[in-house]
C-alpha cells in the first residue's frame, strides 16, 4: 500500500497494492494497522455506497459539521469518478483551496479526506459505484453543503458548464463567500 501526501495537508492518496494472476486480482483495500502508521489514527464506523447511473452527475461539495464531523476514505467500485476534497478550516493556510484525483476501479486508488474539508465527486462513466468509509455516523442535523460550481474555488470538474446533474440540495447550496465554517484550522494538526 502506498500512501502519499497531496498539496493539501491531511488529505492523502492511498493506492493499495494489486496481485494479479490468470483469475483477477487481490487486493488489501483497508488496512488499520498501514493507515496507523502514516498518521491516520481514526476508528471508521460506517461504510456508505452509492451509485450514478449517468457520466456527469455529481454529488458535493458536502461536510458533516462537528460534534459529528466526518473524515472519509473513498474509492471507486466499478466505473470513473473525480473525486475533490476542499479545505474549510477556519484560518487555515489552505482555506478555500482544492485537490481532486481521478479514482477507477481499474487504478484502485483511494483518497483520505479529513474531516474540516468538502467532499465531492463527478462521475466520468455510467453507473459509477462510490464505496467510502466515515469516522461518524450520519447526522441530518449536522449535513451541510457548499456549492460544486463556486468561482472562489475554481474546481475543473471537466463537465462543460450547465451539464452536471445534481440534487436539489447540491443546486441550492451556498457559495464559501456565504457560507461560515464550523471547522477552525489548529497548527500542527492535520
Amino acid at each position: 500500500m502506498i500512501i502519499s501526501e497531496t498539496r493539501l495537508a491531511g488529505v492523502r492518496l492511498i493506492t493499495p497494492a494489486r496481485y494479479s494472476d490468470a483469475r483477477g486480482f487481490f487486493c488489501e483495500s483497508y488496512s488499520r494497522a498501514r493507515l496507523r502508521e502514516h498518521g491516520i489514527g481514526l476508528e471508521f464506523v460506517q461504510d456508505n455506497h452509492s451509485l450514478s447511473h449517468e457520466a456527469g452527475t455529481v454529488r458535493g461539495l458536502h461536510f458533516q459539521a462537528p460534534p459529528h464531523a466526518q473524515a472519509k476514505l473513498v474509492r471507486c467500485g466499478r466505473g470513473r469518478l473525480f473525486d475533490v476534497a476542499v479545505d474549510i478550516r477556519r484560518g487555515s493556510p489552505g482555506y478555500g483551496q482544492w485537490v481532486g484525483e481521478e479514482l477507477s476501479f481499474e487504478n484502485g486508488k483511494q483518497l483520505f479526506v479529513p474531516a474540516g474539508f468538502l467532499h465531492g465527486f463527478v462521475t466520468l462513466e455510467p453507473d459509477t459505484e462510490v464505496i467510502y468509509k466515515c469516522s461518524d455516523y450520519y447526522a441530518p442535523d449536522c449535513d451541510g453543503a457548499v456549492r460544486f460550481d463556486d468561482p472562489d474555488i475554481g474546481i475543473d470538474w471537466g463537465i462543460a458548464a450547465g451539464t452536471a446533474i445534481l440534487s436539489d440540495k447540491d443546486a441550492a447550496a451556498p457559495l464559501l463567500a456565504d457560507f461560515v465554517s464550523p471547522f477552525e484550522y489548529e497548527e500542527g494538526r492535520e
